[in-house]
């Protein structure tokens, strides 16, 4: 079977992220936020569109308006649970008013992750052939109170394997095509890995933060692969401890002695030192792909992650 190296860049610059960034702001601050689904759909079909895997780019097929009537959804709905706790705080039912608010997040966050995953990847398209999440959103909510109420009676501990459950439920659930990514991360390495890492930057005067960050970096890489039958992609991290040191130090000068205005060149640095220092080669034909996917159109996962303001992960 043919091995074959896949290519991974991102082509965009900072000026051109700055003009969108500019132009998102000024709109979305006149019309009091409204813009604001235009405005995230702009920046997804800018990061999509030069992203380039096999000199094809990703191409995102979401709009402002769908998104738009999401975010109307998720508004409405906080809004109600925010004004809701408000009221009980008012009339001196404090402790009934925290709970429904925790109760609620509980419930709501995977919820959010499993629409926002549903929306994103159903708008996914490299080279014709369409992303696809396929998970099950009440198998993720379980997961996600288990993991919450054993990280609260551990003190945090299990933490770790509750962020690598996640993962790699998230991740396994993801398909190209007739092709699905898998993870092979588990909560111990993770653990121990987060240890030794925190300790070691601490005895280091915070020297070694940077060697942690790029063993995290290699631990999500290097356990992360796209499978179709016997053919596989491997992904691998070649970046150093080094790598990460200046990438860091160097963003971090550009924000302070820009006062913040470097913020679209510290983005888009990253994103091409993030996927330089992915090395991807395997088996896969990706011309062979077959169209397994359908669309989706509901974006109101997608604005409720953005309104709780949680990472995206992969």
């Amino acid at each position: 079977m043919e091995y074959n190296k896949y290519s991974l860049v991102f082509k965009g610059s900072g000026f051109e992220y700055f003009k969108i960034l500019l132009v998102n702001m000024i709109l979305t601050t006149i019309t009091l936020g409204l813009y604001y689904p235009w405005a995230k759909a702009r920046t997804l079909h800018y990061f999509y569109g030069n992203t380039v895997f096999n000199e094809q780019p990703f191409i995102f097929t979401g709009t402002g308006s769908q998104m738009f009537k999401g975010f109307i959804k998720a508004f409405l709905l906080l809004v109600s649970v925010y004004g809701l706790v408000i009221y009980l705080t008012l009339n001196e039912q404090e402790l009934v008013g925290l709970s429904l608010l925790y109760i609620f997040l509980l419930f709501i966050i995977p919820l959010a992750i499993h629409g926002s995953y549903r929306y994103r990847f159903a708008k996914t398209i490299w080279s014709g052939i369409r992303f696809g999440y396929m998970g099950n959103k009440w198998e993720l909510l379980m997961l996600c109170i288990k993991g919450t109420f054993l990280t609260i009676v551990t003190i945090g501990i299990y933490g770790a394997w509750f962020a690598m459950n996640l993962r790699r439920y998230l991740l396994c659930n993801i398909k190209v095509g007739d092709a699905r990514f898998s993870y092979k991360g588990v909560g111990g390495e993770y653990f121990w890995l987060n240890v030794k890492g925190y300790l070691l930057s601490i005895f280091t005067f915070g020297i070694y933060f940077f060697w942690w960050q790029k063993d995290l970096f290699a631990y999500f890489i290097n356990n992360l692969r796209l499978t179709k039958g016997d053919q596989t992609m491997l992904l691998k991290s070649r970046a150093t401890g080094g790598d990460f040191l200046a990438l860091i130090m160097v963003n971090l000068l550009l924000f302070v002695f820009t006062l913040g205005l470097a913020t679209p060149w510290i983005v888009v640095r990253s994103m091409r030192f993030l996927l330089a220092n992915m090395v991807l080669d395997g088996t896969i034909a990706f011309n062979e792909l077959r169209q397994t996917q359908e669309n989706f159109d509901d974006a109101t996962g997608e604005d409720i992650a953005d309104f709780l303001d949680f990472g995206f992960i992969i």
